[in-house]
């Protein structure tokens, strides 16, 4: 009964210095006390306090305008929308920053965080690319307009992880082709990413299963065409052998490629 009545003495106080800060809040809030909302907006700032933080830099934009104080009142406000998990809205305002104020000291730090938020906004690579896409072309704009940075080595490592996760898109595409059966699509689509990425991590892979799926199209196509695309399909196992000799994929390859060579000469016997 006793510790029952010190959980809801507690409660009550925390509630009461809740409520406080809240109306504390909103007083400061309704003033028309602009320094008093810029030093107030800055501690908050400071102790990790963003919500409050972007209130108050939102309402005193307009008053500074044209002042000194703008740029970091407005630098400020983009990094609360990030804090807040709010990436696209911050990486509209840090480019619009970046933009706005060329020649700040915050300039270069904007431009990498509006690309950085971007890059946060990125899903994962099954879903769709867009931000991807844009994350790569907002890094890659900062390389080029700030190509002395300390930053181009981290944006060359996050390009290169943007770039793998659209490299594994590509290749989920064209395997979902393959279980499906539209062989032609998955050929081509695993042709493709090669073309795309040509460094891609599972080349290998690719040139394996563009010769296997050309197999199994020749498999299962009608007998008339099946000389030609058993035919096509060797040509391609002959690629994939003189650029990876020593593949993993080598043993089923080799099965394959006898099965094709196989049912070539049994269709020339006929």
């Amino acid at each position: 009964m006793w510790k029952k009545s010190i959980f809801q003495i507690l409660s009550v106080a925390f509630l009461v210095v809740i409520s406080s800060c809240s109306s504390e809040f909103e007083k400061l809030r309704k003033q028309d006390d602009f320094g008093l909302k810029y030093e107030k907006a800055m501690e908050f700032y400071d102790k990790g306090d963003y919500y409050k933080a972007q209130v108050l830099l939102e309402q005193i934009m307009p008053f500074y305008k044209g002042k000194e104080e703008i740029e970091k009142i407005y630098f400020t406000y983009a990094n609360t929308h990030y804090h807040l998990n709010k990436f696209i809205m911050g990486a509209y305002y840090f480019k619009n920053f970046a933009t706005t104020f060329p020649n700040s000291d915050y300039a270069e730090e904007a431009s990498y965080m509006a690309a950085y938020s971007n890059y946060r906004v990125s899903p994962k690579y099954r879903l769709d690319q867009t931000y991807t896409e844009k994350a790569i072309d907002e890094l890659q704009l900062f390389i080029n307009t700030h190509p002395k940075s300390e930053r181009v080595v981290k944006c060359n490592e996050l390009i290169d992880e943007l770039r793998r996760k659209k490299e594994q898109k590509a290749f989920a595409q064209a395997d979902l082709y393959f279980k499906l059966n539209d062989f032609k699509a998955a050929t081509h689509t695993y042709q493709s990413v090669l073309k795309d990425y040509p460094d891609a991590v599972e080349a290998e892979r690719a040139r394996f299963m563009i010769f296997k799926s050309n197999y199994r199209l020749a498999q299962n196509s009608i007998e008339l065409t099946q000389a030609d695309r058993f035919q096509d399909a060797i040509e391609s196992y002959n690629e994939f052998t003189e650029r990876y000799p020593k593949s993993e994929f080598m043993k089923e390859a080799n099965d394959l490629f006898q099965a094709s060579s196989d049912r070539i000469a049994k269709l020339n016997a006929e």
